[in-house]
């Protein structure tokens, strides 16, 4: 058995893993079972060997019982915490991308409502995309009820298909919470007009081509003369993955890019990694590589064709494309993505003699 690494002694260790193991309690017991056993020390991997509880499995519980801890006091009412508190952290888990207040006015909804965890996906969508909203639509509300109504409306209004369109239309109308919004859902009954959707904006993706842009970095001295020992003294640096990011002993990194006008004119750049398949509009794809992103913090102003970070409200980062001006803070643009240059055979350039012919 793995030995924890805090203060946990080894017989609460082994009762809470005795509780994981006996699946003792519900959901939220073992949620906190498996948080107190990840601070003591134990990996997700070494709690799944000792209980059987897979890793996805334990995040999507501790997260979902981080949902659930945050709306006990949020004017939920005692049937649906009661329920939640039995089942349904895969619906809670769901609500993750709300914030606090939010989590609690959608747990009584969907309790309400009787929603399963692929609706309360679509559901909790539907909120975070309304919260962005700087005004309420004319004719909805702030309930969760009108958020969730007033999205299918607008996916209505988009779609030609008329049966299509009628399932929308249905599904707005169930969920509509005031006599407005359903007035307003029920117009698209006899107004078969198709407002075409703000086409999202082409994400700024561009992969290195050449080896000349691909720069190099070297650590810097100073200048001439030097003393022999602070030539010594220089660290080694070692440039790692595919975009040779450069980590310092102080945990401060850079990494190289190309001196592109959009890169030189960044008043405040910040770059991070990211895998290309959780870009928005490519969940879908099965592109695996990791990109480069470079985001001025400066430009916090919005515009309809470029993306911009905010802060999902649970204090994750998010990128996101806004066809109208948001109501939550911008905190940096989005100016270019870099996808790593492609090599077909990465120990063809480690040989000198075929670089040199």
């Amino acid at each position: 058995m793995t030995t924890p690494a805090n203060n946990s002694s080894p017989a609460d260790t082994e009762a809470l893993i005795l509780q994981l193991r006996r699946k003792q309690g519900n959901w939220v017991d073992w949620a906190t079972a498996c948080q107190m056993l990840q601070k003591s020390g134990m990996s997700p991997q070494a709690i799944f060997e000792e209980t059987g509880f897979e890793p996805i499995q334990q995040n999507q519980i501790v997260v979902a019982g981080q949902v659930y801890q945050s709306i006990k006091d949020g004017g939920v009412s005692d049937s649906a915490l009661e329920h939640y508190t039995a089942r349904g952290s895969d619906s809670l888990y769901e609500l993750r991308i709300l914030s606090k207040d939010d989590r609690s006015k959608a747990v009584q909804f969907i309790y309400d409502q009787g929603l399963d965890s692929e609706q309360v996906r679509d559901v909790a969508k539907a909120l975070k995309e309304f919260s962005y909203r700087s005004d309420l639509p004319q004719g909805f509300t702030n309930h969760p009820g009108d958020a969730v109504a007033f999205s299918y409306w607008g996916f209505a209004r988009q779609t030609s298909d008329l049966q299509a369109r009628s399932r929308l239309i249905a599904q707005g109308l169930r969920f509509a919470y005031s006599k407005a919004a359903r007035e307003a859902i029920e117009k698209l009954l006899t107004d078969f007009a198709v407002v075409k959707t703000k086409p999202t904006p082409r994400l700024p993706l561009f992969r290195i081509e050449t080896d000349t842009d691909v720069p190099c970095v070297v650590p810097m001295m100073g200048q001439w003369p030097l003393l022999a020992a602070e030539f010594q003294a220089v660290p080694k640096m070692e440039p790692e993955g595919a975009f040779g990011i450069v980590q310092s002993a102080g945990g401060q990194a850079w990494v190289p890019v190309p001196g592109w006008q959009v890169v030189l004119t960044a008043q405040d750049a910040i770059a991070f990694l990211m895998p290309f398949n959780t870009l928005p509009n490519q969940t879908d794809s099965t592109v695996s590589e990791i990109v480069l992103v470079l985001v001025d913090r400066q430009q916090q102003v919005w515009d309809d064709s470029s993306y911009f970070l905010v802060d999902d409200g649970s204090g994750q980062l998010s990128m996101r494309w806004f066809d109208t001006d948001p109501s939550t803070p911008l905190l940096g643009r989005v100016i270019v993505i870099v996808r790593p240059k492609k090599v077909l055979d990465e120990d063809y350039t480690q040989e000198l003699w075929q670089i040199d012919e």
